[in-house]
């Protein structure tokens, strides 16, 4: 009697892990980074002083700046996990613009279908980007963060007040991210237990798959 082939997992033990790190280091960037805005506005809001971290600007500093470096291994150790593994290939290949209409129309409607271990074409677009979102939210922190030592990088972005909209403008951006992720999950709860413990991938029907 042959011996069933075991399903791969959903997410494989190495992706949880740098998952949440992830979201540890992220969230205490973008708390204390409320803080270091609040001490310096640029536009004519505030954050709410309770979502501050740090307290006040030099402890928000301290936070962000410790939480940028978790960040910025979790991220390295990610991106080379992700290409070595063939995860990028194989889960977040960029979609074809047929699939991403395909499944765009689908969750606008609600009928987008959701298994675990597959992204469909929405997910392949989303999480690519923030993954790029996240690149480019370190080249811009890096440019405000030390403007004379990283005079080219601030250079690059059109100067330091420009590179300060842009840093402020992704992180927003990662945030509206971040909360429709939170929203999908509490919509489909069983996501949040395959990036906790190891759960097998659902079969895909023969023709189910997007375009």
């Amino acid at each position: 009697m042959s011996r069933q082939k075991p399903r791969r997992v959903a997410h494989p033990r190495a992706v949880r892990v740098m998952h949440w790190i992830g979201v540890y280091a992220m969230g205490c960037m973008i708390f204390s980074g409320w803080e270091i805005y609040n001490a310096s506005p640029s536009l004519p809001f505030l954050f709410p002083h309770w979502a501050g971290l740090g307290g006040w600007l030099g402890g928000a500093l301290a936070w962000h700046l410790s939480a940028m470096w978790l960040l910025l291994a979790d991220g390295v150790v990610y991106l080379i996990y992700g290409f070595a593994s063939g995860h990028f290939r194989r889960d977040l290949r960029p979609p074809s613009p047929a699939a991403l209409a395909h499944d765009l129309g689908s969750a606008l409607h609600f009928r987008l279908k959701h298994r675990s271990g597959h992204y469909n074409a929405v997910q392949r677009l989303l999480y690519g980007g923030v993954v790029l979102a996240v690149i480019l939210q370190t080249m811009t922190g890096l440019a405000i963060w030390k403007p004379v030592q990283f005079g080219w990088l601030a250079g690059v972005f059109g100067g330091y007040p420009v590179a300060r909209g842009l840093h402020l403008a992704i992180m927003l951006g990662i945030v509206a991210f971040v909360v429709l992720h939170v929203t999908l999950v509490a919509i489909h709860p069983s996501t949040l237990k395959s990036m906790v413990v190891s759960v097998p991938t659902e079969s895909v029907a023969k023709g189910e798959e997007s375009p």
